[in-house]
């Protein structure tokens, strides 16, 4: 987190770092953010901090935040996703359906969009 000055009586504006605003935004899927927009926010996310991720995904409880995490940079190969380990990420047990009529992906047990494997 960041606390910055804002407006011209430089009231506090508390605002996430990008990994963490990310992070917020995934627990937001499927209802109130969409697949796509996750997906370009990871694309352009080259310059996310392993050692910051490292620390956020162990900390967090959304076991389908941390699913959603790793199916996007796993999608994406970012060369900070080799510096994570995933073995002291909790994952959970059991499937989750985030979308019904969707495609189940094998690796993270999470039910995604059809168009997310579309270009792959």
């Amino acid at each position: 987190m960041t606390e910055l000055s804002w407006g011209q009586w430089d009231w506090p504006l508390t605002l996430s770092q990008p990994e963490r605003a990310f992070l917020e935004m995934l627990d937001e899927l499927p209802s109130n953010e969409s697949f796509h927009q996750a997906d370009m926010i990871m694309q352009g996310a080259v310059n996310f901090s392993p050692r910051r991720l490292q620390k956020l995904l162990g900390d967090c409880d959304s076991i389908k935040v941390k699913r959603l995490f790793f199916f996007f940079a796993d999608r994406h190969r970012h060369a900070w996703l080799n510096r994570l380990d995933k073995d002291v990420i909790d994952f959970g047990k059991g499937k989750r359906m985030l979308v019904k009529g969707g495609r189940f992906d094998p690796v993270y047990s999470i039910t995604v969009p059809e168009d997310m494997y579309a270009d792959q």
